[in-house]
């Protein structure tokens, strides 16, 4: 063998390793993964605790596709990307959930053969976004979501269409657009003639191209059109164009394909093309929405030089020293002012450190820059619109300027296009707003309103009655009938995506929560989610910022002081009383490296002092004083950042011990956990044994023991689902793996309970646990929590109660008293009843405002823990010990909860009033008797507690 080859052997073997990444979780773990969770569910000792979604609602979450049934539009089927699926029947008046009883709540596209009544899901989002999570293959229901069957494709991870044959249901055409940040072979189109269950791959590119949209002619189901789509995404990059992204031509019905995006055809080729949306209005008219990825060509007018206009950031890059001393100061200090340098950034200082070597020209431009400038400043084509005439053989451009405005720069979040059945020339474009065009795409108008979010992913267009659209968004659901000109809103369904959330102290406590793309909202926690606030005319939550919501710290001395922001690091101070708010963010000095910040940077008021403030860019910076004025109190905290267009090796989880002012934790996107013990004198990195580059989802110093801290990882980033949370009892010297018997998925939270040590709460893309043995074995939460991304959890100290912020269904409350309270001791006995709190007695119960109204009916729902399952009876008994009603219930072996009406049997109250002469019991308007006012027993076995009607 040559020197030569050998090299190249080794040089190539190298790159594998260097380039190498983690490895994504196969379909069988994730499989495994779920059979398991059914089975911890079943048999989970907090299976009944309740959870009440608490919304909020009004703004929503993404939707990804409406299904309407065309002979009743006023009946129709929605996806949201993490949110499920829910159905309505009233024209979106109301909805009702319909995939809480499957394995996910990821969707990606929806179809229903209405004729039949059965709904297929295609799951796993096809945005491809930061938070655009991972499905388990092909869903289909013939009861309405009662039940789901699996019908395969488990390795799909994102699902772009699904099209049903209108005249054989059991023929169905799949486009698979594959794993997000990993390659893989099952992607594609897939074709059933089997109703699923079998399928034919009947095109593949390449294992990193998937199909991201597939329409067929209305009239003719063997003629069809699909889109391939080359995306590559990364922690610190996303590549959302290539050579093999196209359009491909069926005329057999999906059995065969042919590439029909040639070089020759009118339509682009090449490293560029980016991500297509396809409508067809006939055979031979089809509209292609393309992302262009290719750079527009110079403007004439960018090139004229700097003496001839202002100044912009790009003049520095390649200025000499020479030609900036030479700039006049009138016109720098312009550029300065305009562009938001600091005030001690003026013309002749700016000189002086240039002159003095401290700074360079192009030091003014990374000033302006961080590290998502490469995202912004790509001067792409961005959106086009092609048509062609003749069945796809050529292609010709719409219009001959740029659209502008409607991609910016991710267009690969969009690409939706219809086309409307009865007008050809009328089509509908999606993106930043919703674009109309009544000339086939010459020309374009806006069709997005005051109370239309932004962010458009789904449009159905009515086929029988022109101008009735329904529209989804980012913020949910709207509806026109007036072709855009208006809308309603139809966001009841509590799918709200939160990145974080975080309570107060007030009475009642509040909810803060950091929402996709919809803000930061803040309401009471026991507000009424329902519609009595249109009577009202105020919702009973607050919007207090736009953008992405991001995390909130409350100022525990006063309420009003609230620290929260968007993305990439934009925070403020809000003063809620006075509507007063200061922009906070950090800014690098001139000269040094930007900083960079995570999307969902990490802030944290200390425990110690609630003036002082830390923010994590890639550095761990720290206030004094409320965000006014910063100091870096490390060095760069991450393995540097990688070349890319996404901000990478930031910090993620901050956390500061409240037994030691100094005492801090930090946790990067790349892996890095470090300790200081000093106020951030020195730093320690901690994370040497951990598996490489996973995303630090959290770090928390323990509130019960100095020396311990928590933290998990999360591969979601690599597609690998694997658990991974650990604990050290020695500042992180040493670790011990407490993931335990969780089902595979991506760790997003983890908490300690402050009242019992030996318990933590732990969330993931899939659900949420506790573990009441500090993480050697742990059960699943479940009622009313539906198999849905846990992003943050946070427990309310005095309420006793356990949130979870979820990414796709809002916010969701239980109570966790009874929890705390578990021990050895308790898991001995028999059955132990939660004490009950006192009840006030109302001349209300069993009564009603009128006959045209429902009685209104007392509930106290009893607590207690069986160490075994089997039938129990529940007895209320007289001070004396008289039985006055009983209940028998099957109770699991756990915690089990019981509804009680505080109701008499007759037997009963005869027996009271005949123990105390001077009760007087008399029948509600209901019939029922109900305990007066007096202390009684509640009896499981030989366990009692008190019950007291005041």
């Amino acid at each position: 063998m040559s020197n030569t080859k050998f090299l190249s052997i080794v040089f190539f073997v190298s790159s594998l390793f260097v380039s190498a990444q983690q490895p994504s979780t196969s379909a069988e773990t994730v499989k495994q993964a779920l059979e398991q969770k059914q089975k911890m569910t079943q048999s989970s000792l907090v299976k009944n605790v309740p959870f009440e979604n608490i919304g909020p609602t009004i703004m929503s979450g993404r939707v990804v596709d409406v299904d309407v049934n065309p002979e009743r539009p006023s009946e129709f089927y929605v996806g949201y990307a993490s949110g499920g699926v829910w159905h309505t029947t009233n024209n979106g008046t109301t909805f009702t959930p319909i995939l809480d009883n499957a394995a996910t709540q990821n969707v990606g596209d929806i179809a229903v053969d209405w004729k039949n009544r059965t709904i297929w899901v295609g799951t796993g989002e096809n945005n491809s976004s930061r938070s655009s999570y991972a499905g388990i293959g092909i869903l289909k229901s013939s009861d309405n979501g009662k039940t789901w069957e699996h019908l395969g494709l488990d390795d799909s991870h994102h699902i772009g269409r699904i099209l049903l044959n209108p005249n054989n249901p059991d023929e169905v055409i799949i486009g698979v657009t594959g794993h997000l940040y990993s390659p893989n072979e099952e992607r594609g189109i897939y074709k059933t003639t089997d109703g699923g269950q079998t399928w034919n791959k009947t095109l593949f590119v390449d294992n990193m191209s998937g199909i991201i949209d597939v329409q067929h002619a209305p009239d003719n189901f063997d003629v069809m059109f699909a889109a391939s789509w080359t995306r590559d995404r990364k922690a610190w990059n996303f590549t959302g164009s290539g050579n093999n992204s196209a359009i491909y031509k069926s005329t057999d019905g999906g059995d065969t394909w042919e590439k029909i995006s040639t070089e020759n055809s009118g339509f682009p080729t090449g490293e560029g093309v980016g991500r297509i949306g396809l409508a067809v209005y006939d055979e031979n008219t089809i509209y292609a929405l393309h992302d262009s990825q290719f750079h527009r060509e110079d403007d004439d007018a960018s090139t004229s030089s700097a003496t001839e206009r202002g100044l912009t950031k790009d003049d520095f890059k390649t200025m000499s020293t020479e030609d900036f001393l030479a700039l006049e100061d009138k016109k720098l200090n312009a550029f300065l002012k305009t562009n938001g340098f600091q005030e001690k950034y003026r013309a002749e200082n700016v000189k002086q450190m240039v002159r003095s070597g401290n700074v360079k020209p192009i030091d003014l431009a990374k000033y302006l820059e961080d590290a998502n400038a490469m995202l912004f400043d790509t001067p792409v084509i961005g959106a086009e619109v092609y048509k062609s005439t003749d069945g796809g053989k050529s292609w010709k451009k719409t219009h001959e300027d740029y659209i502008d405005g409607l991609y910016y720069s991710y267009g690969y979040y969009f690409g939706e296009i219809r086309v409307d059945p009865q007008d050809k020339d009328g089509i509908y474009i999606m993106g930043v707003p919703i674009l109309k065009s009544k000339d086939a795409g010459k020309s374009f108008t806006s069709i997005g309103r005051e109370n239309v979010h932004a962010d458009h992913q789904a449009l159905w267009v009515n086929p029988k009655m022109q101008g009735h659209l329904i529209n989804g968004n980012d913020g949910g659901l709207n509806m026109s009938y007036d072709d855009g000109e208006s809308w309603i809103k139809l966001n009841s369904p509590s799918v709200g995506q939160f990145y974080a959330i975080n309570v107060d102290n007030e009475q009642p406590y509040n909810v803060y929560g950091g929402l996709q793309d919809n803000g930061v909202w803040v309401g009471a926690h026991n507000a009424r989610e329902d519609k009595s606030w249109h009577q009202r005319g105020q919702y009973p939550w607050e919007g207090i910022m736009g953008g992405d919501g991001m995390q909130i710290q409350i100022d525990n001395r006063n309420s009003d002081i609230v620290y929260t922001g968007y993305q990439f690091g934009n925070y403020f101070r809000i003063n809620r009383e006075t509507g007063e708010r200061k922009y906070i963010q950090p800014k690098h000095t001139l000269g040094e490296n930007p900083y960079r910040f995570n999307w969902q940077t990490p802030i944290l008021l200390s425990p110690h002092n609630q003036d002082i403030l830390y923010l994590g860019g890639n550095k761990l910076m720290r206030s004094m004083n409320q965000g006014n004025d910063w100091e870096a109190i490390s060095d760069d905290l991450t393995n540097g950042g990688k070349k890319g267009n996404v901000a990478y090796g930031t910090l993620t989880t901050i956390s500061e011990s409240p037994f030691q002012f100094g005492l801090i934790y930090a946790g990067s996107d790349d892996g890095v956990v470090s300790v200081t013990k000093n106020a951030g004198g020195s730093w320690t990195k901690i994370s040497n044994s951990f598996p490489k580059d996973l995303w630090v989802s959290r770090v928390v110093a323990s509130q019960h023991k100095k020396e311990r801290v928590y933290v998990t990882l999360n591969g979601y980033r690599w597609d690998d689902f694997k658990v991974y949370a650990y604990m050290s009892d020695d500042y992180g010297q040493t670790w011990k793996d407490i993931s335990g018997n969780i089902p595979a998925s991506p760790v997003n939270v983890i908490k300690e309970d402050p009242k019992n040590e030996n318990m933590l709460y732990l969330g993931t893309d899939n659900g949420a646990y506790v573990s009441f043995n500090m993480g050697q074995s742990w059960e699943v939460f479940s009622k009313g929590l539906p198999n849905v991304a846990v992003h943050d959890m946070v427990v309310q100290p005095e309420a006793k109660d356990l949130l979870l912020g979820t990414h796709g269904r809002s916010i969701y409350k239980a109570d966790i008293s009874g929890l705390q309270q578990l021990d050895s001791d308790m898991q001995s006995k028999v059955i132990t009843i939660f004490e009950l709190s006192p009840v006030r007695s109302s001349r209300r119960w069993g009564s009603s405002f009128s006959q045209w109204s429902d009685a209104y009916e007392p509930e106290k729902t009893i607590q207690f823990y069986s160490n075994a399952s089997g039938k129990k009876t529940i007895q209320i008994l007289s001070e004396k010990g008289t039985e006055l009603n009983s209940m028998t219930v099957d109770a699991d072996k756990g915690f089990n909860y019981v509804d009680y009406n505080l109701e008499l049997t007759e037997k009963g109250k005869k027996a009271l009033m005949k123990e105390n002469t001077s009760v007087d019991i008399s029948k509600a308007g209901n019939g029922k008797y109900y305990l007066p006012k007096g202390l009684y027993t509640l009896q499981i076995d030989n366990a009692k507690t008190k019950l007291e009607i005041k």
